[in-house]
């Protein structure tokens, strides 16, 4: 149907049930700003530019998935700040990569562009994909593949009408 979106986060694929989490516009952004000590919400409100509904739809929806939390200011209780969970902070090499990606090809080679760097100020090399052993891997090389994982034995306080049991779809 015209204008519907598909839900691209209910499939096996962990690309799609990642972008239903932080693939919605600004949320990888704002990820970023935390990743750079940014924790408020006029921080983030005036660093990104972003109208302050859009930001709070989108930090609400990074504090549900467990990407950030909120903690409330010491000594001033009406005061949150947003702090990113561990799951949050793993989005670093993400943005990393992305930062990469971005910079090698959405940019004319004249132009002047933002790059990551380590704490001397020296760019980091480029992320790549290897094998256990360290050896780079080409794309031709990789295969996505279905991950199974061990069955736990049932509970026994599983409901019938779970959505499992009947049929439907949760």
């Amino acid at each position: 149907m015209r204008g519907q979106k598909t839900d691209v986060g209910s499939g096996l694929c962990p690309i799609g049930r990642s972008l239903a989490v932080v693939g919605e516009w600004w949320s990888l952004l704002i990820v970023r700003d935390a990743l750079q000590g940014r924790q408020r919400f006029s921080e983030f409100q005036k660093s990104l530019g972003i109208a302050k509904n859009i930001l709070s739809a989108r930090l609400k929806k990074l504090v549900d998935c467990g990407i950030l939390r909120v903690e409330t200011v010491s000594g001033s209780p009406s005061m949150s700040r947003y702090v990113l969970t561990d799951r949050g902070r793993e989005l670093h090499v993400v943005l990393v990569a992305l930062s990469q990606w971005g910079g090698d090809h959405c940019f004319e080679p004249t132009e002047n562009r933002m790059c990551v760097t380590d704490q001397l100020g020296k760019p980091l090399p480029k992320l790549r994909v290897t094998d256990n052993r360290g050896q780079a891997l080409h794309p031709e090389q990789v295969q996505i593949a279905l991950a199974t994982v061990p069955r736990r034995k049932q509970s026994a306080k599983r409901s019938e009408d779970h959505p499992s049991n009947t049929g439907e779809k949760s």
